[in-house]
């Protein structure tokens, strides 16, 4: 276990050293600039277990309040810290922006676990039925990164958030996008790791691992 960063503003976050939904709440905070107490555990440690009942990461604590559901932590983080809205204010598009949270979890998300989770216990004819089932979904869904910079917005959103962290990973999945047909993803991929809040909310881990994906002075 490790820790960086100072707790300025009281959030201590619990993390793993590279995984998507831990990366998602680490970008979540940079993109607000909100200065966190960053501690680094590996799965099944002894002193999450004793505070998190599930012992599943990420966990962040404030106070006495203890959450460890990455969707519930997104959406108290953007509450409880006002700047740099990730979610909307209004009850239709935040509705909207829950529903595609719901809906990237019951389908990415798991699929990403299936192949990302002790990969070298995994069976084989698992991870390659994962691997077919998220490429076709994402090559079907490319036209909804065509129009806008970002997932569906003209702005950066909560969705950003949680789909960055997926798409750094697809390589280390085994899925390689078609360049050609995937073009809108693979442009949406560069403009989204270019961000400084991306490469701040990154370990040293993930910037090792995914250092050819990123940009290079």
């Amino acid at each position: 276990m490790s820790i960086e960063n100072a707790p300025v503003q009281g959030i201590t976050l619990y993390s793993h050293t590279d995984d998507f939904r831990s990366h998602w709440v680490r970008l979540l905070l940079a993109e607000k600039q909100i200065k966190y107490h960053l501690i680094l555990v590996e799965d099944e440690d002894e002193d999450l277990a004793s505070l998190n009942p599930y012992n599943q990461l990420p966990m962040l604590i404030e106070n006495e309040l203890k959450l460890f559901n990455t969707a519930i932590i997104s959406e108290y983080i953007d509450d409880r810290y006002r700047q740099n809205k990730l979610y909307a204010d209004a009850p239709a598009p935040r509705a909207e922006q829950r529903q595609y949270i719901w809906r990237l979890e019951q389908d990415w998300l798991k699929l990403a676990d299936i192949m990302l989770c002790h990969p070298d216990t995994l069976n084989e004819q698992d991870r390659k039925k994962a691997q077919k089932q998220l490429k076709e979904t994402l090559i079907s869904l490319t036209p909804l990164f065509q129009h806008y910079p970002y997932f569906m917005s003209e702005s950066f959103t909560i969705l950003d958030c949680m789909l960055a962290p997926i798409f750094i990973r697809l390589e280390q999945m085994g899925i390689n996008l078609p360049k050609q047909q995937c073009r809108p993803i693979l442009l949406y991929c560069q403009r989204i790791f270019s961000r400084p809040a991306f490469l701040k909310a990154m370990t040293f881990q993930e910037k090792s691992r995914y250092s050819a994906l990123l940009p290079h002075p």
